[in-house]
């Protein structure tokens, strides 16, 4: 079985790349080792940089229309209680006055970026266990047995990636900090102002959004224990930890955690040393990474989903540029495929470690319990805390080539 592109791994940065793919006339094949699309992690926020890239894909104002603008973050102490800055997301430069900022559901993300790729583009239940190279091509070993022969690899295959084990990255650290989520929904209507939330203090940062008028998405980051090990993602003690462990937050919190849904998500945060990317081989001949696979990062910037958006564009260009000069030149179409997959790489090098060390550097201030950092975070850190994330957002990674 011979594939031109085979991208690995159907989360977001893997659809990202099939959809922008599809939108230029380039058919590619996307494996996924579940059985279905997934879904965790329920919600994010959604940046400027991730809308420009949403556009570029066609499904923006798709989007739009389920999830409401924030205007603003707020920031406060969990051990004081006190509200200690305000940040509005204000813009007079931008489009009905404010930078785009929304809470997007993950759900409906994946399935939008789906939704318009060709029927057979994802095959599922199909986990990728090794590659061998032969010739130009690269020979895709899966669990059930099938071999599949590819022109191009791409793995977007998240933290635990085959294709960067391949490449020769190492695995991703351990943060040694590990966040809860989930989402509540009210059925009525929440009524809340449409603004971020989130507060620090004693080693937690916890926080909600709203989607839309009825959805809120939250998060808990703390440093566990081995006794806290034991929650998984049992929901019901995800939410006795955590409203036992919150500390002086506003009620309007407290009641979004106690009308959490069915589920939570918990999971161990992880991120990749930044200085591999520096002389790691982002790519290498006709293969790459991208999304998680590439950068994994912690959650405190909030630019995980929004990086792995930028990507698919970027390099789904890259790629049209090396194959919609349709020759019948094998070796030249190599020679193509690996100069863009190589400027896709240098493309994303610097952006990949400066957004990595960034959401390091302010997860462990915030959740530091060492004075210097206390005094960091509240007299530095919090003042300027939605400027920052904004400015790491100001990116916009350009359109699709036309055909």
């Amino acid at each position: 079985m011979e594939e031109g592109i085979v991208i690995v791994g159907a989360g977001i940065a893997g659809l990202a790349t099939a959809l922008a793919l599809h939108r230029m006339g380039i058919r590619s094949l996307v494996l996924e080792s579940a059985d279905s699309l997934r879904s965790s992690g329920f919600g994010f926020m959604a940046w400027p940089n991730a809308w420009k890239a949403l556009d570029a894909l066609g499904i923006g104002d798709t989007l739009r229309g389920t999830h409401i603008r924030l205007q603003g973050i707020v920031a406060g102490s969990n051990v004081t209680g006190e509200l200690v800055s305000e940040k509005s997301y204000k813009n007079k430069d931008r489009p009905n006055g404010y930078h785009e900022v929304r809470c997007m559901k993950r759900k409906e993300l994946v399935e939008a970026l789906s939704g318009d790729l060709p029927n057979g583009t994802i095959r599922f239940s199909s986990k990728l266990v090794s590659i061998q190279e032969s010739g130009h091509l690269k020979l895709l070993h899966l669990a059930d047995g099938t071999t599949i022969k590819a022109k191009v690899l791409i793995g977007c295959d998240g933290v635990n990636s085959v294709v960067a084990k391949w490449l020769g990255f190492g695995k991703p650290a351990y943060a040694r900090r590990s966040s809860i989520r989930g989402y509540a929904h009210f059925e009525s209507g929440h009524g809340f102002v449409h603004k971020g939330f989130q507060f620090h203090g004693n080693g937690i940062r916890v926080g909600y959004n709203p989607c839309d008028e009825q959805t809120c998405y939250w998060f808990f980051t703390w440093t566990p224990s081995n006794e806290d090990k034991v929650i998984g993602n049992d929901p019901e003690k995800a939410k006795e930890f955590v409203l036992s462990t919150i500390g002086n937050v506003p009620d309007q919190l407290l009641d979004v955690i106690a009308k959490t849904g069915p589920r939570t998500y918990a999971s161990p945060m992880r991120f990749r040393y930044p200085w591999e990317l520096l002389w790691g081989n982002i790519s290498k001949d006709n293969v790459c990474i991208a999304g998680d696979a590439l950068h994994p990062m912690t959650s405190d910037v909030g630019q995980g989903a929004n990086m792995a958006l930028e990507d698919g564009v970027i390099l789904a260009r890259r790629l049209a540029e090396a194959l919609l000069p349709r020759k019948a030149d094998e070796e030249g179409e190599f020679e193509r495929i690996r100069s863009g997959l190589s400027k896709f790489g240098e493309e994303r090098r610097w952006r990949s470690f400066v957004m990595i060390t960034t959401a390091y550097v302010i997860g462990y201030i915030q959740q530091s319990n060492w004075w210097v950092m206390k005094f960091v975070k509240d007299k530095f850190l919090s003042p300027v805390l939605g400027k920052l994330l904004l400015s790491r957002a100001d990116f916009d990674c350009g359109e699709l080539i036309k055909i």
